[in-house]
């Protein structure tokens, strides 16, 4: 056994955080959600954990009929998505700058305009292979009835967005070249997930129901509501997951374009996607339950999944060891050790300068929060879950893109 207890809540609390921080206002937020009467059998609390707007980051939250909606929070279907290439690091050579380039031509990332009409993180005008993606989605899209969202979703599919979001080009440990990728379901997701946690909350006050923190209200099973969210999550993960594929396309174009059909090419099958922003209806303990992982992978044994480190940091696909106790999970990245507002108020650009040597990234002052020392280590997060996962391969990042 290599988790810890956390004390405090109505249901146990396990935490693989073993050598990792722990903040206290993650710890309070744990403390909260364990003491849900809908929560059973227990909590489980991944190595990346870290204080998340309305719930903890890093947290596998099971329930037993009902849903709480900002334990999944608002970047539905959030997730990774990594492709191995006939490149080597020789092909590669001394190409890294015009790789970022040629990734941040093909790929709207960032945000400006508010989000409005003019913002660069959308298709002006979407492609044709993007259109087509949509017209599949826009049927279900039509019937959840997001329509506030109905103008941004299909400019914003195969786009990146901003904060932890990014593009790399890593070599693994043979030297062979890596795409690799993250991002969500953007604006739409946003939107929908907000529209459920304050239906949730509206919904626990009506019914009376006492909470330790607002955020935690929850929509009961059997409900409107709850059929309403489920429908909505299931088709935000969707869209998550053809936004991730519809950037993978424009990546592979963009290799190509610059290294020639004749030398790149993506060895498909050894292709790793893996959503760590869900809900899942999934056996476990002997029960039907809702399992929500925030900033969580399912780690199922034998199944792949993806742990990306920081800017400059390594990253791992990963194998899932099937852990019953973390319900098959694994962390979802390092996690971070500081808030956005501390890490620009603490680290300076020759830090985060030389934190990224040897990686062709951003280098101003609008990425410091999201540069290396704002996380753990994740070579640490990875040791207090050895039980979860084992290493496939290990990757370096040589070209980080972000928004």
């Amino acid at each position: 056994m290599t988790y810890e207890s956390i004390d405090g809540g109505a249901v146990p609390i396990k935490a693989w955080v073993r050598g990792v921080p722990v903040e206290d206002g993650a710890r309070k937020q744990l403390v909260e959600t364990a003491s849900l009467p809908i929560v059973w059998p227990h909590l489980a609390v991944m190595p990346d954990v870290h204080w998340g707007m309305g719930a903890t980051v890093g947290s596998v939250v099971p329930t037993r009929g009902a849903i709480v909606p900002a334990c999944l929070g608002v970047d539905l279907g959030c997730g990774m998505f990594a492709v191995p290439t006939t490149l080597d690091s020789t092909d590669l050579g001394d190409t890294a700058q015009q790789v970022f380039e040629a990734l941040e031509s093909a790929i709207p990332h960032g945000r400006t305009d508010k989000g409005g009409p003019n913002d660069r993180g959308a298709w002006g005008s979407v492609p044709d292979a993007v259109a087509a993606r949509w017209a599949a989605l826009a049927p279900a899209f039509e019937r959840i009835g997001m329509t506030r969202a109905a103008e941004r979703a299909p400019r914003q599919l195969g786009t990146l967005g901003t904060g932890n979001h990014f593009v790399e080009v890593c070599l693994d440990e043979t030297d062979r070249v890596w795409l690799m990728l993250h991002s969500g379901s953007r604006g739409v997701g946003n939107a929908i997930g907000s529209h459920f946690i304050a239906l949730a909350k509206r919904r626990c006050e009506a019914d009376g129901i006492t909470l330790p923190n607002a955020d935690l209200a929850w929509l009961p099973e059997g409900t409107p509501e709850f059929a309403a969210y489920v429908e909505a999550v299931a088709w935000a993960q969707e869209y998550a997951h053809e936004n991730r594929r519809a950037m993978m396309a424009s990546a592979v174009a963009a290799m190509t374009r610059l290294f020639g059909e004749e030398r790149f090419a993506v060895v498909g099958p050894e292709a790793v996607e893996c959503h760590h922003n869900y809900v899942s209806r999934e056996e476990h303990f002997g029960e039907s339950l809702w399992i929500t992982r925030k900033g969580a992978v399912s780690a199922r044994a034998g199944q792949l999944g993806i742990i990306p480190g920081s800017m400059g940091a390594r990253s791992f696909i990963v194998r899932g060891k099937g852990n019953a106790d973390s319900f098959h999970t694994c962390s979802h990245g390092a996690g971070r050790v500081m808030s956005r507002m501390a890490a620009k108020k603490a680290i300076t650009l020759a830090m985060h300068e030389a934190d990224t040597a040897g990686v062709v990234c951003r280098k101003d002052e609008g990425v410091l929060d999201e540069s290396p020392r704002a996380y753990k280590s994740v070579d640490d997060v990875m040791a207090a879950q050895a039980d979860l996962v084992e290493v496939v391969h290990a990757l370096k990042g040589v070209v980080c893109l972000k928004g």
